[in-house]
């Protein structure tokens, strides 16, 4: 394979001085159409669905709503059969009751939220060997499946947000989705700020309502709870602020889980984007030529300059280069340096005539 050719396109022949008047047109890399969306799945030509990805689960080909609705039945799965088995043991379990099936689906979420007040607690060997298999379930099923819904609401919420803040601007639909792309974090961050504090001020107004507590107090069980601290000394004790509670901590905690997160993912764009801004203003010298220079051929093209660019800002590294570089070779069986349609259809004619 030739070792100087061109990976982006402009100017192949060696560059000739010219004066100002003759001087040649700034060169323009060729914008690369989009590769198909990630949630794209290929099919042979005559539409048979053999050809989708052997290793793409059953589960990841349902659309959009069959997802939803099949998460939501996990989870329905879940809290019945919970319920089910802590209401059939119910004189095992010992501390503050009001009815037998909401303690019950109360006693599952205090215990798959790992909040444990300690209001009701296990108290046989049966019970106790229970709640540790729930416990561990459902902090599986929190983490697997509760979270996707809870990014999904974000979402939704994110681009109500979205268009709040754009209300009054007159963006074209290209720019707006720039906008959302560049600032999604940000926009994830705000979103889940804002439903935090919703999540903690209808608790805390319950708890004061409800619960009779003051609010001092009803603000100590709001952040007890919902950070899963869960000391015990006040909790829940009504039907009532049960019922709210079932639904509340399920959502209130899995909020705060989310909202530490997307502070820690906007902490690590920040710091990307500063050392992009670093990359890009500092002043480039002959050692880093000398280390852009891929094929040591002693001239720098526009893309072993892009290629040097994008691994000092960590958006790449050189395993990742290696691995596109191996398939381009297969890829490239005539050795040419060049890819061409005639290329891919002797490739995928070879790695059929193989399989």
């Amino acid at each position: 394979m030739a070792s100087n050719q061109p990976l982006v396109s402009g100017s192949a022949t060696p560059k000739t001085q010219t004066s100002n008047v003759d001087r040649p047109k700034k060169r323009r890399v060729r914008r690369v159409r989009s590769a198909p969306l990630a949630h794209f799945a290929p099919t042979d030509a005559n539409g048979d669905d053999d050809a989708l990805l052997r290793s793409e689960s059953i589960f990841g080909r349902l659309n959009p709503t069959l997802k939803n609705v099949a998460l939501s039945l996990t989870v329905i799965v879940y809290m019945g059969l919970g319920t089910i088995c802590f209401y059939t043991i119910r004189n095992q379990i010992k501390g503050k009751k009001t009815n037998a099936i909401l303690d019950a689906l109360y006693f599952c979420v205090v215990t798959m939220t790992t909040v444990g007040y300690g209001d009701l607690v296990p108290n046989s060997n049966l019970a106790k060997l229970l709640a540790c298999a729930f416990v561990f379930t459902g902090m599986a099923l929190i983490g697997l499946i509760l979270a996707k819904a809870a990014d999904y609401l974000v979402e939704k919420q994110e681009k109500l947000l979205f268009r709040a803040l754009h209300m009054y601007k007159k963006d074209g639909e290209i720019e707006v989705l720039k906008e959302v792309e560049h600032n999604r974090v940000k926009y994830k961050f705000y979103t889940t700020s804002i439903l935090l504090v919703v999540f903690v001020v209808t608790g805390t107004i319950f708890l004061y309502k409800v619960e009779k507590l003051d609010l001092v107090d009803a603000f100590y069980c709001v952040s007890s709870t919902i950070t899963t601290l869960g000391y015990g000394d006040i909790s829940f004790s009504s039907k009532g602020g049960r019922v709210f509670a079932v639904f509340w901590i399920l959502t209130g905690t899995i909020c705060v889980a989310k909202f530490f997160l997307y502070v820690a993912e906007v902490n690590t764009e920040n710091r990307q984007r500063a050392l992009v801004k670093w990359v890009l203003s500092r002043r480039t010298t002959s050692l880093d030529l000398e280390a852009a220079d891929l094929d040591n051929d002693g001239v720098v093209g526009a893309a072993e300059f892009v290629l040097f660019k994008l691994k000092e800002m960590g958006k790449i590294c050189q395993q990742d280069i290696s691995v596109i570089m191996e398939e381009f070779e297969e890829l490239d069986l005539d050795q040419s340096g060049t890819l061409t349609v005639s290329n891919i259809a002797l490739a995928q004619s070879v790695e059929t005539r193989s399989s």
